[in-house]
């Protein structure tokens, strides 16, 4: 079935989803197509928060209100 076509109130977005990896996952690998992205390492960032590098090539962190945001 294509993708193209979503249901109102079906998208989400990156603030959406739960401050977990296993959610952050989910929600990356859906959105390449089902092609899954993996966290490749976790490094500390520059005000001492983790930041998860992920297989897709961009840096996750999850911010001070328990939402995610790329670094």
């Amino acid at each position: 079935m294509s993708q193209a076509f979503v249901r109102e109130g079906d998208h989400q977005d990156l603030q959406d989803i739960a401050p977990t990896v296993t959610a952050l996952v989910a929600f990356l690998t859906n959105e390449n197509g089902g092609i899954r992205v993996y966290e490749k390492k976790q490094i500390k960032g520059a005000h001492g928060d983790i930041v998860h590098v992920m297989s897709n090539g961009l840096g996750y962190k999850v911010n001070s209100d328990s939402k995610w945001e790329v670094e």
